[in-house]
């Protein structure tokens, strides 16, 4: 069978997530559970691939119980799953959420020596990198275990062959034992990226030496990321796209910044939206859309899934993205 060709290859983490059913519930008083797959790569692959475009999840998963669960999931979403490698002994991760809206959605991952972090470059050797239009890379997945090199690996890879290379911050501050080695990983490979992708408070965690992630970025540290950002020059990625939750999305292009705005909606669920943003701009680069569409059509995907309960089984269609935006303004 060949394995060429494909839009996206994704890397990273894979979980088996499970959303509490009673929205509104204190975590204790959960009664039951909506089983689904998560990670952020996962998420993307699966959001691009709802999107309309082929994608390859390359992660690895335990001999165990969960991990067939998680390749049967992306299976059933058209996920390409002959990249997912299984290791021997190890577990698959799990996630638990709690879902009390608007704001508060606790998260319990299960993440002790699992599976996912001993990717080798043996298993990224395989992978149909070289051929896909697309890389889109965790900067999680460069925390620890053979994956951390094996990323590395990827990456040099997709950069050779010249494929379009996404960056994801995805910060998990309990995957770093220092919380400074988040930065400092992001900032060695931040410049063999074409588009990287964060939210406020990543790229701050990133780029702010002095910034401890707490919550969310007060307004003068805003302006500060801003200016660092405009100034990086040669130790950027080629465009950084920062995520603004309700206020949009920034585009800084060089020393050109777009703003643009994003949809009003009533909160149910945020998790999952910032991947389902990224899986929004990365089709819509792919399609030859200009920065202004492109944000604006991710923000859209980022919208609905806030609207929805339950992370990658709430990403939206590129039909109903499009009526979405189109009830509500525009592209």
């Amino acid at each position: 069978m060949s394995f060429s060709g494909f839009d996206l290859v994704s890397v990273g983490r894979a979980s088996m997530d499970l959303y509490s059913q009673d929205v509104g519930a204190p975590f204790e008083e959960i009664t039951g559970f909506d089983t689904m797959v998560g990670g952020s790569p996962a998420n993307i692959a699966i959001g691009v691939s709802r999107l309309g475009m082929s994608a390859v999840l390359l992660t690895a998963v335990g001999d165990d119980a969960v991990g067939d669960f998680v390749i049967r999931y992306l299976r059933d979403e058209r996920v390409e799953t002959e990249f997912v490698a299984r290791k021997a002994g190890k577990l698959t991760s799990l996630a638990l959420i709690g879902v009390q809206p608007p704001s508060t959605f606790p998260l319990s991952f299960y993440r002790e020596d699992p599976a996912d972090i001993y990717l080798d470059e043996t298993d990224v050797g395989r992978a149909p990198i070289p051929s896909a239009r697309a890389l889109q890379i965790s900067g999680n997945a460069l925390s620890r275990g053979p994956r951390a090199q094996a990323t590395r690996t990827a990456l040099r890879i997709g950069r050779d062959a010249n494929v379009e290379r996404f960056l994801d911050l995805d910060l998990r501050p309990t995957e770093w034992g220092d919380p400074r080695a988040f930065g400092t990983a992001i900032r060695e490979v931040l410049p063999d990226f074409d588009v990287a992708i964060g939210t406020e408070e990543e790229f701050a965690a990133a780029l702010l030496p002095d910034h401890t992630p707490n919550g969310t970025l007060p307004a003068p540290l805003r302006a500060d990321l801003d200016d660092v950002i405009k100034g990086l020059g040669s130790a950027a990625a080629r465009v950084t796209i920062v995520k603004r939750g309700p206020r949009g999305a920034t585009v800084f292009d060089g020393q050109d910044r777009l703003d643009v705005p994003g949809f009003t909606v009533e909160v149910v669920n945020t998790v999952g939206a910032g991947d389902s943003f990224a899986a929004g701009l990365i089709r819509s680069r792919l399609l030859g859309w200009d920065w202004w569409e492109a944000a604006r059509f991710a923000n859209a995907c980022g919208a609905i899934v806030v609207t929805r309960q339950g992370g990658s089984a709430a990403f939206p269609s590129e039909e109903e993205t499009l009526a979405f935006a189109s009830e509500a303004g525009g592209l």
